[in-house]
């Protein structure tokens, strides 16, 4: 017998639908199930529950036939089909029907004993009759049933989110640009929310122009003949944050294998790889990993001498062009095959790269250009210089920092056209030196022999550049924005820096050059024996163990900062691991990304933030108003109040993780003790489901309120965890991310420090005091906090070793002495001081 699956957004619709149709079976009515709504009241759709659905109909061999509604229904199908058995999938058709028109037919062709096509066919001619009494055209051809991979309207779209901090930056945007280039479809994207675009999803300079920030929604639209499955792998790609899939095999190119996209004119793929082959004299990956340098200046100049460029015929400028493009992508595939000991992160910025490369938009403008009579250096600028001030002109200062990107493969191309292939590559830099530069692009950081620099310095170009990126991957240390104190430094200049203090010096006097030589000493000294002993406890001179543990919004978060020596997470950010859901993660999903993660992280505990959601931090399945200050709005459990069911579903997920690995629980957002009594007495229903479960629970402290309440807040609690971002900017009434105030928002400020001393000294015995903001992350305010008497710290991953190192060298009294006397200083600024005291006994470095 044919069985059928209902699949709505409602699920009183859905179920009022299959008991219409169960009525009109008569006594016989085929296995009919229904997989509609999240719950009772809300409406959407849940994947997992239509496969669980379809799984249930088809058990005893049945054929299945799923009757869809509108919009996500026929997505939640098409994806449940991917999730079931292949077997089962090959039983299984979605039609086209309309929902109540389609269902009786079907209904009533299954219990004769239809087949699956005769059933499938019944259900789409259900519109018939309808259509021939209101006098529409009747008697249209019925295509023959289809499964779900088969299923094409004529043009169709997806709604995702953008959950990464700094939006559809560059790296995201080009995997994504790569992912649909690979499919046969026309794609555009577009900005709900701003109303930007659409754009074509294959150009890398139109995509990254959306603007498209943190929590931007966009509408991918699709047509062709793989548009749902584009719009599939859009989904997916943004559901794993635009992390690689691990069974993910890169998708095949339409273009020569050089780069992603191929210039019109560009020459064979046989040229590109005669420029690809890896250097037998590759720079060596790694840096010191000092964060401190000293050694004699080098200075590299990044324009490029056009002077000497002669300009031939528009045939013979396209093809300059092509093969410098060529040439330019050769270099940068070099760099990212090269055995150097790359990171991912480098690889992805280069992809990026070369996407940009070849992006079809740019490369016509180029072309259109050249056509008119242009030379190809000057069709070049012009393009770049434009799509470079576009980027410069976007609100998020981390967009803006890609024209970086942007001028970096000017130069390249310029050099190219100018000096021929051979003149691209690594820097001939003396071994040694600190290299002196207007900003760093990623080519060039690329290309540097970690060791043989000593470090770099850039003129501007700020912390968030590729370039810096790149340079900071690779252990090489960076001392950004040094403005004029080195505009007009010569090579061989002598000149040092430590990143920790922000101190610069040029030609510095004997005194200077000696702290300079002792503090690179120290800091190689640390640098080795916190590698060697990253998996150690961290235990301070006098015997007080400290638990370092790391911030984790992944499974591959907490896998690499396994191999760092994390000792659990102090903090799992549900928003950010579920953020790009576009609906609402059921309770099992979220078990095993929990369990997931506890697993890599071994037998510590992991500490999961319930949703920390609402005003500035909305969620694409829990849409809110719009606050005039949401900062201080419904956040966090202020929300949780207002949509109860979510958060129930989230502890039913807690506990049943705690099943299968230590696990905490954490309330962000706390203010009142009502809220805390609220929070707990949903917990207490969730775990009487698992009698047996061990849970420990705690709060977030971020609001001044709580710290100073704390006595009572914390009462019958395990644990409570100072989120010093928030309890920052709210302490100082400073949003960190604005420009005109962020230098307040220091977590160095002595009021701050007084909320933590005053947490850590009157929460009730037997409660642990954790820090899990990033002033735990800072190595030089380590002792600071172990001083002000926390319990443990969490912190990014790649700074446990060295924050495991800094209380390996502290000891509780002099750490305690230290906080006393932070305690007491006028300002943030006078704390550093004493912290650089603290590090640096022989005096700090004086400025130039």
């Amino acid at each position: 017998m044919i069985g059928i699956v209902v699949v709505s957004h409602s699920r009183a619709l859905g179920e009022a639908v299959a008991a219409l149709a169960r009525e009109m079976a008569g006594g016989n009515p085929p296995p009919m199930t229904v997989a509609a709504g999240l719950d009772e009241t809300t409406f959407g759709t849940d994947a997992t529950a239509v496969a669980a659905a379809i799984e249930e109909v088809a058990a005893d061999g049945n054929d299945v036939l799923v009757l869809v509604d509108i919009g996500s229904s026929v997505l939640s199908a098409e994806m449940a089909c991917e999730l079931i058995d292949p077997d089962i999938a090959e039983r299984v058709r979605i039609s086209a029907a309309p929902l109540v028109e389609g269902i009786v037919p079907a209904v009533v062709s299954a219990a004769s004993g239809a087949s699956l096509e005769e059933v499938a066919g019944d259900a789409e001619e259900g519109l018939d009759a309808k259509r021939v009494h209101l006098g529409a055209d009747a008697g249209l051809d019925t295509p023959p049933p289809l499964r779900s991979s088969d299923t094409r309207p004529a043009s169709e779209s997806v709604e995702v989110v953008i959950a990464d901090p700094h939006g559809l930056h560059a790296r995201p945007a080009a995997k994504l640009v790569a992912l649909v280039r690979s499919y046969d479809a026309d794609v555009t994207l577009a900005d709900i929310d701003s109303g930007a675009g659409p754009v074509p999803a294959t150009s890398l300079s139109k995509v990254a122009t959306l603007n498209a920030g943190h929590n931007a929604r966009l509408r991918a639209t699709a047509d062709g003949p793989q548009a749902s499955e584009v719009l599939a792998a859009i989904r997916d790609l943004v559901a794993r944050d635009f992390a690689d899939s691990p069974h993910e095999v890169s998708p095949p190119l339409r273009s020569p294998e050089y780069f992603p996209g191929t210039p019109k004119h560009a020459p064979t793929a046989d040229a590109a790889r005669s420029v690809v082959e890896p250097r037998s004299d590759a720079p060596s990956a790694q840096g010191s990993g000092l964060d401190a340098a000293l050694g004699p200046a080098y200075v590299l100049r990044n324009d490029v001498d056009l002077e000497a460029y002669q300009q031939g015929s528009p045939a013979e400028e396209q093809q300059r062009s092509d093969s410098a493009v060529v040439a330019v992508a050769g270099a940068i595939r070099q760099q990212q095959g090269s055995d150097t000991g790359s990171t991912s992160e480098l690889s992805d910025i280069l992809g990026a790269h070369l996407v940009l490369l070849g992006d079809d938009t740019m490369l016509d403008d180029v072309a259109g250009r050249i056509t008119r009579g242009e030379s190809a250096s000057a069709s070049w600028q012009a393009v770049l210089n434009e799509l470079a001030a576009e980027f410069e002109g976007l609100s998020d200062a981390y967009q803006r920092a890609r024209a970086q990107d942007v001028r970096a493969i000017e130069r390249q191309v310029l050099q190219a056209l100018v000096h021929g292939p051979d003149s691209l590559g690594h820097q001939d830099i003396p071994d040694g030196a600190v290299l002196i530069v207007d900003e760093l692009d990623p080519a060039t950081a690329a290309g540097l022999d970690g060791a043989g620099v000593a470090g770099v310095v850039t003129m501007r170009g700020g912390s968030t550049g590729h370039g810096v990126i790149v340079a900071r991957s690779r252990g090489i240390p960076i001392y950004t924005d040094g403005g004029d104190a080195v505009t007009n430094v010569e090579d061989g200049t002598t000149i040092g820096f430590d990143v920790n203090t922000r101190k610069l010096v040029v030609a510095p006097d004997e005194g200077q050059r000696s702290e300079l030589v002792e503090l690179l000493a120290r800091h190689r000294a640390d640098a080795d024996e916190a590698s060697r002993r990253a998996t150690e406890s961290a235990v301070t001179r006098d015997g007080m163990r400290i638990r370092v543990g790391a911030n984790i919004t992944s499974a591959s978060d907490a896998a690499a900062a396994a191999e760092q020596g994390a000792e659990g997470s102090g903090l799992v950010r549900t928003e950010i691991l579920f953020g790009a859901s576009p609906t609402r993660p059921s309770a099992t999903i979220q078990a095993a990304a929990f369990v997931a993660i506890g697993r890599s992280l071994g037998s510590e505990p992991v500490t999961i933030r319930t949703w920390d959601v609402g005003g500035d931090k909305p969620l694409p399945f829990l849409p809110g108003p719009q606050e005039t200050n949401p900062m201080l709005g419904v956040r966090g459990l202020r929300l949780m109040h207002q949509h109860s069911e979510l958060f129930d579903t989230q502890l039913d997920a807690v506990c049943a993780a705690a099943e299968q690995t230590p696990v905490r629980v954490m309330f962000p957002m706390v203010t009142t003790r009502d809220e805390v009594d609220w929070a707990l007495d949903r917990l207490a229903a969730a775990r009487a489901k698992v009698p047996e479960v061990n849970l420990a629970v705690g709060i977030m402290v971020e609001v001044p309120a709580a710290a100073i309440q704390i006595a009572d807040l914390a009462a019958g609690l395990d644990f409570v965890s100072i989120g010093t971002n928030d309890l920052t900017q709210y302490t100082l009434a400073a949003d960190r991310g604005n420009a005109g105030v962020s230098e307040l928002a220091d977590g160095l400020d002595p009021a701050v420090l007084q909320l933590i001393r005053r947490v850590v000294d009157e929460v009730p015995d037997g409660v642990e005091v954790g820090v899990c903001g990033d002033l735990a992350s800072r190595v030089e305010a380590v002792p600071l906090l172990v001083g002000l008497g926390a319990h443990d710290l969490s912190v990014v991953g790649p700074m446990v070793p060295r924050v495991k190192q800094a209380i390996r060298r502290t000891s509780r009294t002099t750490a305690r002495e230290l906080a006393d006397r932070a305690l007491q200083a006028g300002s943030a600024k006078a704390v550093r001081e004493l912290l650089v005291a603290h590090r640096m006994p022989t005096g700090s470095l004086r400025h130039c």
